[in-house]
């Protein structure tokens, strides 16, 4: 007989990483969303970073995203470590790549979990890894006529 903590939905997905992606096209929460569902998940949580019009006081005109070809290898290898550190039934990731406009998506990532406190616990481990970790940069164009380059995410 099971213990009250043992219930199957308390237990690990079989795998848990439903979705990782690095795209010239546009994202969609819906697909993350729909990743990442599982009936035995009590919370999801989701990050969407999107293109802003500024930078450290700086009006930001056009912004551009490139990657490293290992870019895609390295989302997986932080979502396996924060698969092995949470209960995650499911976790999806995708990161833009190209040319964005002000208000695009240019990150989504989502987690379920049995539980809401988990499930923002692995999101917020999940996007600050990917953040620091990934090989992704940023060219901003500022209104101004400057640019500058920096780490993504």
């Amino acid at each position: 007989m099971a213990h009250a903590n043992e219930h199957p939905g308390e237990q690990g997905a079989q795998d848990p990483i439903k979705l990782i992606g690095v795209r010239e096209s546009a994202l969609s929460v819906d697909e993350v969303f729909r990743a990442v569902g599982d009936d035995a998940a009590g919370g999801i949580a989701l990050f969407v970073g999107t293109v802003r019009n500024h930078d450290e006081g700086a009006d930001v005109d056009a912004l551009g995203y490139s990657c490293h070809p290992s870019a895609e290898a390295e989302m997986r290898r932080i979502a396996e470590k924060v698969v092995a550190e949470y209960p995650v039934r499911a976790l999806a990731a995708v990161h833009r790549v190209g040319d964005l406009r002000v208000g695009e998506l240019a990150v989504v990532v989502g987690v379920a979990c049995p539980h809401r406190a988990e499930a923002f616990d692995a999101c917020r481990k999940l996007i600050d890894d990917l953040k620091h970790e990934v090989p992704i940069w940023k060219h901003q164009k500022f209104s101004d006529g400057t640019q500058e380059w920096v780490g993504a995410c």
